[in-house]
């Protein structure tokens, strides 16, 4: 067997030890900034969008019932992953007995996992809003949103391993940290590219077919809605599926930019954690100990202060707030109200 400790939610890229080693000093206070920084933001942002919709529940969409979870997503990935590594940054080594130490490493999974199929499938209900019409407003009136709670159920039970892998192990003479253990020499390379592909992979390819249908089928629709305006011959017929698209609002385009851009973001944060930790475990002369790599990790839990400001923007809220911060002038709140009804 041979013992790793994962630092940053997750994973880690320490070397295996077989004694206890100093850190670098420099290097781990940029950490704890860095995450003090992600840590406060991400918890102000979306615990402020949060109260927000929960306040306008009774004029609540689906669109809006997505963003409120992956609210509640990030706020996990705030407190259960971003903070304890923060302190575990803090005091250099895991601080509490052995259940404590498996259930963080569940809850930091569980908001890995949370954050990033709420994206899933909140992409997945734009491509049934545009492409299949009539199975969303079908599925309206249902009390429970089922996308939402598949999400939450592949969230907890897929971080159940995490709680067998994951316990306090002796790095030292008297010395205890929270670490996991693996069978040499293929535990840890299955572990890490299976994780990478049910936590990234798998999600982005499912993403981008359906973004790619999205596009494709609001492209028709365009194309449809310019003959009609510009011509008063009939336009040659088109498949069913086309056919169906005809009617997309601008709202429903604008909540599909918005998606659009917040899987972006999510590849940007997250594509270079994942890459990283691939090379550390396949490659043996990986910089593993470099303030790169290090910096990468911690810059991958940007995305949950990335999501909170990509709704405001796109509901009109952020550039309210800051006119009203910056300018204390008068914004169109006809206009505003507007905006935030199309999502």
């Amino acid at each position: 067997m041979s013992s790793f400790n994962f630092s940053n939610g997750n994973f880690s890229l320490k070397m295996e030890v077989t004694e206890d080693q100093p850190r670098d000093e420099s290097l781990a206070k940029i950490e704890i900034a860095l995450l003090s920084v992600i840590f406060v933001s991400a918890a102000i942002l979306n615990t402020g969008l949060m109260l927000m919709l929960w306040k306008r529940r009774k004029q609540v969409s689906r669109m809006r019932v997505f963003v409120f979870h992956l609210c509640v997503a990030d706020l996990v990935v705030a407190f259960f992953q971003v903070c304890p590594q923060l302190m575990w940054d803090i005091t250099d080594r895991f601080i509490g007995p052995d259940i404590v130490c498996r259930l963080v490493k569940y809850l930091q999974v569980v908001g890995m996992f949370a954050s990033t199929y709420m994206i899933v499938v909140m992409t997945i209900d734009r491509y049934q809003a545009i492409c299949n019409p009539m199975v969303t407003f079908q599925r309206r009136r249902a009390r429970w949103n089922i996308p939402v709670c598949v999400a939450w159920v592949i969230s907890l039970t897929g971080s159940v391993p995490q709680l067998f892998i994951f316990s306090m192990v002796q790095v030292a003479p008297g010395v205890f940290d929270c670490w996991a253990d693996f069978i040499q020499p293929w535990g840890l390379k299955t572990y890490v590219t299976w994780t990478t592909l049910v936590i990234f992979v798998v999600p982005i390819f499912t993403v981008v077919i359906c973004q790619v249908r999205i596009c494709r089928a609001v492209q028709i629709n365009l194309y449809i809605k310019t003959h009609q305006d510009g011509e008063t011959t009939m336009v040659p017929a088109l498949p069913s599926r086309a056919s169906s698209v005809v009617g997309v609002s601008k709202a429903r385009i604008k909540t599909v930019k918005m998606t659009v851009v917040i899987v972006l973001a999510y590849i940007i944060c997250w594509a270079p954690f994942f890459t990283v930790q691939l090379w550390s475990v396949w490659d043996q002369d990986a910089p593993k100990e470099t303030a790169t790599f290090t910096i990468l990790m911690l810059l991958a839990s940007l995305n949950s202060c990335a999501n909170p400001c990509i709704y405001m923007l796109f509901s009109g809220q952020l550039p309210k707030k800051l006119v009203a911060l910056l300018c204390r002038g008068r914004s169109d709140r006809k206009d505003t109200l507007h905006e935030e009804a199309t999502l």
